[in-house]
């Protein structure tokens, strides 16, 4: 694989080592002699700069556990959706594995990098008989997405998932709008209120997961709550009245560790909507300990259900626009169709 032809969207950086045997290990390998391509994007201002400091750190440890086996290609992201690109060329170019290294807003990047025009992004090299499977090492500010498997902020342990090449097919959401675009989540897509928080949250990143406590507090100022219109699975279209938040997961949390979507699996070939209906500050104020704990779902005015699919129009006449984000970052307004996509992607566990 030509990994140097990365280079184009990237500052990228290839540790080649002496041929040694691929970890035996490793499911779906076609080989068991040849070495593994893994690109590792990093986002060096994640997490108010900690990211970066971080990696440098962990640079030295990566060669020494993973260079005798592996074609290590070091990606540096500089900017708003580098990482997609990043991921998409990695792919064409056979890369067997591409890594996010960062926080939820890297790993949202990658995903998207691995579909282009509402398709997967597939190999362009020819003797390619493998498919490149997503990577994580938790690095940011929320890292939601590690929770729902259990996994810690610990960059060494991350390193030994990928040492020991374990993969499997999980599940992704997609986001389609009046203008056709695709738009691809691995955590949670939400709706209204927590969606409005989220985008305020963005802007105090540096205040790390206590942004989050900010962004509500901000998104609370003259909220109110919506009737919308619904329908699951393609099926008729229902009126749900004085919706607070509308919360689609893949996974479970969200929002700096609140387990928001607790029935959520991605491995499941469903998503998990739970709604918040006529919810005031004070029931916040309340209810929030087990909103974190995921034990809501017995609150009066939360539902839940599992769906294939789920489309959501604002019908209070109010203007402004109802706001919608996946996995923290801002997707603009309604109306949207969210969908699960089934073993999307193959990731390693």
């Amino acid at each position: 694989m030509a990994l140097g032809r990365v280079i184009y969207v990237a500052h990228t950086v290839c540790i080649r080592s002496e041929l040694q045997p691929m970890a035996p290990d490793r499911i779906g390998s076609s080989s068991s002699s040849r070495q593994r391509d893994l690109v590792f994007v990093v986002n060096p201002l994640g997490a108010n700069g900690r990211t970066g400091k971080e990696w440098r750190k962990l640079v030295p440890y990566l060669r020494s556990r993973l260079g005798k086996e592996c074609n290590i290609c070091e990606s540096i992201t500089s900017g708003p959706c580098h990482a997609i690109d990043i991921t998409r060329e990695a792919i064409r170019e056979g890369a067997d594995a591409v890594i996010a290294v960062g926080g939820d807003g890297t790993l949202h990047e990658v995903v998207n990098g691995f579909f282009w025009a509402g398709k997967p992004v597939v190999s362009q090299v020819k003797e390619s008989t493998h498919s490149t499977a997503l990577g994580l090492i938790p690095l940011g500010t929320g890292s939601d997405f590690a929770r729902t498997f259990g996994w810690k902020n610990d960059p060494h342990e991350a390193i030994e998932r990928v040492a020991r090449g374990l993969r499997s097919m999980i599940d992704v959401g997609v986001i389609t709008g009046e203008s056709c675009d695709h738009h691809y989540f691995i955590n949670v897509a939400d709706i209204h209120l927590s969606a409005k928080a989220g985008f305020y949250a963005s802007r105090y990143k540096r205040f790390g997961n206590l942004c989050y406590v900010i962004g509500a507090l901000q998104a609370f100022i003259g909220h109110q709550n919506q009737d919308m219109r619904i329908r699951f699975n393609d099926g008729p279209w229902e009126t749900c009245p004085q919706v607070t938040a509308l919360c689609i997961g893949n996974a479970k949390y969200f929002g700096g560790g609140m387990k928001i979507t607790p029935n959520a699996d991605p491995f499941s070939r469903n998503l998990e909507v739970v709604t918040l209906q006529n919810f005031k500050w004070y029931d916040f104020v309340f209810k929030l300990h087990k909103l974190y704990s995921g034990t809501h779902l017995s609150v009066k005015n939360v539902s839940d259900r599992s769906v294939l699919s789920i489309e959501v129009e604002d019908i209070s006449g109010m203007g402004g626009g109802i706001y919608i984000q996946s996995d923290g970052e801002h997707l603009g307004f309604l109306p949207k169709k969210i969908s699960v996509v089934p073993a999307a992607i193959e990731m390693i566990l």
